[in-house]
């Protein structure tokens, strides 16, 4: 990283060429409705997810258009044979007591988009250096438009943008409604997608190893009336209208001067900061708890993260407002992250499952305890039980106020964690050789941090973060002193 940041850049400059209504091969998927559980309610108020995947790809156009084009609609459309509810639509009824439901007819499609970029930035986008935050949204593609039909809203749950970069680079742009699918369903899609591609519109590749994805919902037990609980807050919050959106109900926070980075653990880095966080629980004299707490390399990276986010915050805030009060330090930090439920309930759930498995955990600390002598260790000490209680058959303990909880996204003082190492990005594999960089786009708005495998594959992680320009600024500081003081010598 390098400071002081560039200035603004432009937005990649691109030219839409064409636009595809994809579908599944006709006469291979009947007409289905499948109810959303109590897993995907809270998630009617979520923004769009957004995702980009980069490859280097030196191709000319017409060489594009004559064979990766055909090939990328073709194997798309075999793969929705399986994922077809990514081409159906979320029903929203205008009124209870009907409930929301996603609809697959025939016929139904979704929106891949072909686009060119004549941008010489290729290098750019892929590049782990700060920059404006809105260069990459013209890569991202717009849903189409709800439509109405027999009393309620019909809104596309997924729409697809390809952009070629002449002789350079491909990007896979995707936007999909979370209330269809978690990360570990969107994953599942993007591998059976580029293997398909990649064994040149075979779709056996996946079927004779892969058993998924499983759409039965029954699979879901609810035995603690949840639904009924979020259907109701659900409505609460939208009321009886016409203009009932799966997005959120407030507008999301502004990009502004926002700028976006990626930051790599390597191994060695979160090897180092384990070592350094649990020397400090130890001389705690009042930590009795350490034994009981696993410091993995997800909690230490996202206590770290969160720690230098509110220190960067923190020194943004004096350098606007030198007359902060000391009352300011008894505010709450608040952290969010999701947990994978399909192996930690009393029932057994297929980990091919597809929809949402999610639970959420709200985390709140001081200010004036993040930003003390021991606000690291405490950060890790904090997210590390939250785990350990989902682990001992908590892992659906509170959800009941999970919808409520979702108002405090509405504050600047939350840090939530969008995706996971686990899901492998960078083993989608289309046959262009390894994955060059993803980006989660809607972390600009929603203020969330983004967590990867390093694509180098040694182990480590990538988190991928937008924030103000100055508190950016501060942000890299951090970070590269205290990687360096992490460092084993």
């Amino acid at each position: 990283m390098q400071s002081p940041l560039p200035l603004p850049d432009e937005m990649t400059k691109v030219e839409s060429l064409h636009r595809y209504d994809v579908s599944p091969p006709a006469n291979t998927v009947p007409p289905t409705a499948l109810p959303l559980t109590f897993f995907d309610i809270p998630f009617l108020r979520c923004c769009p997810m957004q995702r980009l995947f980069f490859y280097d790809f030196p191709q000319s156009p017409p060489s594009f258009a004559q064979t990766t084009l055909p090939l990328l609609v073709r194997s798309l459309s075999l793969c929705l044979r399986r994922f077809f509810p990514f081409a159906g639509n979320l029903v929203l009824p205008l009124a209870p007591p009907q409930k929301p439901h996603i609809l697959y007819s025939d016929g139904d499609s979704l929106s891949l988009t072909v686009a060119e970029s004549a941008a010489a930035g290729f290098a750019e986008l892929v590049s782990d250096e700060a920059r404006d935050a809105t260069l990459i949204h013209p890569l991202v593609p717009q849903l189409p438009p709800p439509r109405e039909s027999d009393g309620a809203r019909l809104w596309p749950l997924m729409a697809i943008q390809v952009t070629l970069f002449p002789n350079k680079g491909i990007c896979i742009g995707v936007q999909f409604l979370h209330v269809a699918a978690d990360g570990r369903s969107f994953s599942h899609f993007m591998k059976s997608w580029a293997s398909i591609h990649k064994s040149r519109g075979d779709p056996t590749c996946v079927e004779s190893n892969d058993l998924g994805p499983f759409h039965d919902r029954e699979v879901i037990k609810d035995l603690n009336g949840l639904e009924h609980i979020f259907l109701k807050e659900w409505w609460s919050c939208v009321g009886p209208s016409s203009s009932s959106s799966p997005s959120p109900s407030k507008a999301l926070l502004a990009i502004g001067d926002k700028v976006r980075a990626t930051f790599v653990f390597k191994k060695a880095h979160i090897n180092g900061l384990k070592v350094h966080v649990s020397s400090q629980l130890k001389n705690d004299a009042g930590d009795s708890k350490l034994d009981s707490i696993h410091l993995s390399t997800f909690v230490v990276t996202c206590a770290f993260i969160w720690v230098c986010i509110i220190r960067s915050k923190d020194e943004e805030g004096q350098h606007h407002d030198r007359s902060s009060s000391d009352s300011d330090k008894d505010e709450l930090r608040y952290f969010v992250f999701l947990v994978d439920c399909r192996e930690r309930l009393e029932y057994s759930i297929p980990s091919i499952y597809f929809g949402n498995c999610l639970n959420v955990c709200f985390l709140s600390e001081k200010r004036s305890t993040l930003l003390g002598k021991s606000g690291l260790p405490h950060a890790a000490r904090a997210i590390a039980s939250r785990i350990k209680e989902i682990g001992t058959g908590g892992a659906l303990r509170g959800m009941e106020g999970w919808m409520r909880g979702f108002n405090i996204a509405d504050t600047k003082d939350l840090v939530t964690v969008a995706g996971s190492p686990k899901h492998k990005v960078y083993d989608t594999d289309f046959g262009w050789g390894r994955l060059r960089k993803s980006h989660m786009v809607h972390i600009d708005q929603s203020g969330a941090i983004s967590l990867a495998e390093s694509r180098d594959g040694d182990g480590g992680v990538e988190v991928g973060l937008a924030l103000s320009r100055v508190c950016m600024e501060k942000f890299i500081s951090l970070f590269e002193k205290g990687l360096e003081s992490f460092m084993p010598l």
